[in-house]
């Protein structure tokens, strides 16, 4: 981000995944930047291993992830199988994505 004022976005992931884990797309800056949370995902989604499966945890402002993310995710990547699995306590959504042979 070339402008100081905007708060600093950390990666959702900084190595690859080779077991099956989470990816928080639920910080504030989430919440106002819905390509944002596509970019990042398909980051979280790259960076896991096949066999496995990652989390995407969305933020609630953007309603349910079929909506804007799966399209995204489908267009990106071959052999993924992609689950809705619940809305969090806190108002987010949780989609499962396999990827590869799991």
């Amino acid at each position: 981000m070339s402008n100081s004022a905007d708060p600093i976005i950390e990666p959702v992931t900084r190595r690859d995944h080779d077991v099956s884990w989470s990816a928080n797309l639920e910080q504030p800056y989430h919440a106002a930047d819905r390509s944002l949370v596509v970019e990042q995902a398909v980051d979280a989604v790259d960076a896991t291993a096949n066999g496995t499966h990652v989390n995407l945890v969305t933020h609630r402002n953007h309603g349910r992830p079929e909506a804007y993310l799966w399209e995204a995710l489908e267009g990106t990547f071959d052999g993924l199988s992609l689950e809705y699995v619940d809305q969090c306590g806190c108002g987010g959504h949780v989609t499962r994505v396999h990827v590869g042979g799991e």
